[in-house]
């Protein structure tokens, strides 16, 4: 009788990243409208331009609502009820919640991966500390340039 053969089992394909499966929680933005009623989008955004955050839109992701992360190219799921009229403004809040908090998971690769000085939490968070300052290229460990 012949052995099996080897399993040859794929890996799992994941073709849609959302906040959660990168950072292994939801938080409490995501779970109620109250944790975000009182954001000053205007206040909350540096400078006089606020063109970057009118991109900003509500979008579906899997079903739900869920407003798009760029910096962790990720999906923020919103788990309630959006008034009618407000679905962008309820998405804005969310993401602006979300960058001052730090969650973001883009925001969290800054210290060891930004190339240049630039505040942790982004323009969003006034006196943010600066990260970035002395970046260095990561070493495998055991890997050697090859000789040229």
């Amino acid at each position: 009788m012949s052995e099996p053969a080897p399993s040859t089992r794929e890996p799992e394909k994941i073709v849609a990243i959302d906040s959660e499966y990168l950072s292994g929680t939801r938080y409490p933005y995501q779970e109620d409208i109250s944790a975000v009623e009182d954001i000053d989008l205007e206040a909350a955004t540096p400078g006089q331009d606020l063109n970057w955050l009118e991109d900003i839109e509500l979008l579906e992701e899997e079903g739900l609502p869920a407003v798009f992360d760029r910096y962790s190219n990720s999906f923020l799921k919103l788990y309630f009820d959006i008034p009618e009229g407000r679905e962008n403004e309820i998405a804005r809040k969310v993401l602006i919640a979300h960058l001052q908090s730090g969650n973001s998971y883009g925001i969290r690769l800054k210290e060891k991966h930004c190339k240049f000085p630039q505040p942790e939490l982004g323009p969003w968070v006034e006196g943010s500390r600066t990260v970035g300052e002395d970046w260095q290229p990561s070493v495998l460990e055991g890997w050697e340039p090859p000789l040229h």
